[in-house]
């Protein structure tokens, strides 16, 4: 009878083990896909650039046009409404380039993330200034291939165009590893201020959302959270307080396939009632 209930423990051990595995391979392939899939996006980064372009807004509000590159901004605010910066974590071209930088230099970045907002607050007030007090009609026309109809990506602007895709491709190498792990991102992005609002919005409003949920209490305090987070951010400390929200984090899920104990995980809910950052 004992060696009958040893040998049902022993199966029900292996079978958890087996499942521990099953899920460690899931989570890990999560990664490598959304690894792949941020490379993809930035080896096409250079036909995609004047969809993300800070400058285009500017020159269509000249002519009152509301530019492809806008509309795109729209949508990730919205996104940023259900999805947070998940966009940053899973498609940005420039997420991709960090992500190779990282590799090279994996040095964790130091506070002062509103260095970004000195950059878009001007940029953003040009951007609406520009119909009201540039263009003789205002805004006449939407145009999401203003300007790249009849060419795509830096090509477009000839030698400009290149000089400025690999200044901009410069700039992102430079801070990465003079600064740290995708410093782009903390203080010199234009696109990531969207979706920093859009969040505040959506847990103003309460709308249910991508987010991480934390269970303190399978927390064993390895810190894997912290040494893996491609952003730097305490996620430790986010843990221990119950409450995942950080207006800087992209959800990629790193800390949710590191965690031994899986104390992190994925929700779609409304946001949590304590404060968030």
């Amino acid at each position: 009878m004992v060696n009958k209930m040893n040998a049902i423990l022993e199966k029900t051990e292996e079978a958890t083990q087996m499942k521990g595995v099953a899920k460690k391979k899931r989570t890990s392939r999560r990664q490598k896909v959304r690894k792949i899939t941020i490379l993809i996006s930035f080896l096409l980064f250079p036909v995609i650039i004047f969809y993300l372009s800070p400058y285009l807004p500017i020159r269509g509000g000249i002519e009152g046009v509301i530019v492809g590159s806008l509309i795109v901004f729209a949508v990730l605010f919205t996104g940023a409404l259900f999805l947070g910066r998940a966009y940053c974590g899973y498609v940005c071209p420039a997420a991709g380039l960090q992500n190779v930088c990282m590799n090279i230099e994996n040095k964790k970045t130091k506070g002062k993330y509103w260095i970004k907002w000195f950059i878009w607050v001007p940029w953003i007030t040009t951007v609406i200034l520009m119909p009201i007090l540039v263009a003789e009609e205002g805004i006449t026309q939407v145009d999401f291939l203003y300007q790249t109809r009849e060419n795509y990506g830096v090509s477009l602007m000839g030698l400009p165009g290149y000089v400025i895709y690999y200044a901009v491709l410069g700039i992102i190498v430079v801070l990465a590893f003079l600064v740290g792990r995708r410093a782009f991102c903390h203080y010199g992005c234009w696109m990531a201020p969207f979706m920093i609002i859009g969040r505040k919005i959506s847990n103003f409003l309460r709308l249910p959302a991508l987010r991480l949920k934390a269970d303190k209490d399978k927390c064993i305090d390895c810190k894997r959270c912290d040494n893996v987070c491609p952003m730097s951010l305490p996620v430790n400390e986010l843990v221990k307080s119950g409450n995942m929200e950080h207006s800087e984090c992209i959800l990629c899920g790193y800390c949710v396939d590191s965690c031994p104990k899986k104390a992190i995980s994925y929700v779609f809910s409304t946001p949590s009632k304590s404060r968030s950052k």
